[in-house]
């Protein structure tokens, strides 16, 4: 099962590769990561995308919970909205290839970020999933690149992720 957790750090110098070595150590496979500042200072938050089962996801959770610099750890199993931010570069050789593109491109609600003679750069944010649609719709023409954030959630309705009381770095 695929899970999004999002994890509210300080933001500290190593915090990152603390994360990220932890999951190494462990064997978890992170799917994804994405990281960025807050609107608080001093704090950013981090989203990892994580595949297992309960079990695993309970030893992830308890595992980046005994890090001293993480404040907050929670899965997005609630109603969420989830973002992944793609770029696609796509080979587009003549008039009929780049008007298919152009169908695909408005389909999704793409945006073309780039115009070269025979490739585009196509520009799409969406879930997970929209993503991979648009991927594969796009692989007929000749996929050139592919880069992708990673899925960045947030809960939906009042909810969010509080700080609880802050522990000291050791």
């Amino acid at each position: 099962m695929r899970h999004i957790i999002s994890v509210l750090v300080q933001d500290h110098p190593r915090v990152l590769n603390r994360i990220t070595g932890l999951f190494a150590r462990r064997g978890f496979n992170l799917e994804s990561l994405a990281v960025g500042t807050t609107h608080q200072p001093g704090l950013s938050r981090i989203s990892l995308v994580v595949s297992g089962d309960d079990h695993t996801l309970e030893q992830v959770e308890k595992q980046l919970n005994r890090l001293v610099e993480v404040l907050k750890v929670t899965d997005h199993t609630e109603p969420h909205v989830e973002r992944e931010l793609c770029l696609v570069k796509v080979h587009v050789a003549g008039v009929e290839e780049r008007l298919a593109v152009k169908d695909i491109q408005e389909a999704f609600r793409a945006r073309v970020v780039d115009v070269a003679q025979r490739s585009l750069i196509l520009e799409l944010t969406g879930d997970s999933k929209k993503v991979d649609s648009f991927i594969e719709a796009l692989r007929p023409y000749g996929i050139l690149e592919v880069m992708r954030t990673g899925a960045v959630a947030m809960s939906r309705g009042e909810r969010v992720l509080k700080v609880r009381e802050k522990r000291e770095a050791v």
